[in-house]
């Protein structure tokens, strides 16, 4: 049974939320203490660590590539690692599944590696397969006193509950998120929760809006252009949580973002907080 069977519409309204870098404050742990250590020790790459931390926080946290798959961004950071530091074996192989598969997930992955020739592609999978699954290991091995959420991120989720369904829609693994909004007692104001097993972002909105939500009626919560690709790919709006400015915006969305979603006057709010949104990443 999926996610989504056993979910049932309250409201006209509908407002989706992303996890890390959005409602909780573990983007940044979570790159600097996990996925870019795991890649380094993964792919044995100690003797240029720095300079490839350093890039691996750019292309995930600082630029417009913010919030891209963990895959993507693999394949991205070992392709430069490639040409700029030494051999990644199989790295053709891995950009070539991420470009094509149909899921970015371990599952996924899996199957790939199943079905792949043995040779230095099917062991460049299998890499990033290891690399995954200790990136999760870690993230649970984290402090919790580094995965808390933003403030007013509970404040706005309540705002938003009181007229619209609310979507946790998030890229990060399912485990991880449900732990961490459960012990904030962040998903009491959340009616469902679609991760990473659930498919894209872009595929979860459109999969509740199947629920026979008007497009006008729905908001997309996020900080990365990922999630603003989402919102416009299915028609639907998009409200930022600047990085570096987190609170504030959860304190504008929940005094005026929320309320122009319910008046009907989101529209003309739109333009300003796109524009500010590409301002903040420098796009």
């Amino acid at each position: 049974m999926s996610v989504f069977d056993s979910f049932i519409r309250k409201h006209d309204y509908l407002v989706c939320v992303d996890s890390d870098g959005c409602a909780m404050d573990t983007m940044n742990c979570k790159h600097f203490h996990c996925f870019g250590p795991c890649m380094v020790m993964e792919w044995e790459l100690e003797e240029w660590r720095v300079a490839i931390l350093e890039r691996w926080n750019e292309i995930n946290l600082f630029q417009m590539t913010r919030g891209i798959n963990r895959f993507k961004g693999l394949a991205m950071a070992l392709t430069e690692i490639n040409a700029q530091y030494t051999s990644i074996p199989g790295v053709e192989d891995l950009s070539a599944w991420v470009e094509t598969t149909k899921a970015l997930s371990n599952d996924a992955l899996i199957a790939a590696i199943e079905a792949a020739p043995e040779g230095a592609g099917k062991v460049c999978l299998q890499k990033a397969l290891s690399w995954s699954k200790a990136v999760n290991e870690s993230i649970v091995q984290l402090p919790d006193e580094l995965k808390v959420p933003y403030v007013g991120a509970k404040e706005g989720l309540a705002a938003a509950h009181t007229f619209a369904d609310v979507a946790v829609v998030s890229s990060a693994n399912r485990d991880a998120v449900q732990e961490e909004w459960t012990q904030h007692g962040l998903l009491e104001h959340v009616d469902i929760l679609l991760a990473q097993d659930c498919g894209s972002k872009a595929h979860c909105i459109s999969e509740m809006l199947k629920f026979g939500y008007e497009k006008n009626h729905v908001l997309m919560v996020g900080d990365a252009p990922g999630d603003c690709d989402a919102a416009e790919t299915n028609g639907v709006w998009y409200y930022p949580i600047l990085v570096n400015k987190e609170s504030e915006s959860w304190t504008e969305l929940r005094e005026v973002g929320l309320n122009k979603l319910r008046d009907q006057e989101y529209a003309a709010y739109q333009p300003e907080k796109k524009s500010q949104f590409l301002k903040n990443l420098g796009g």
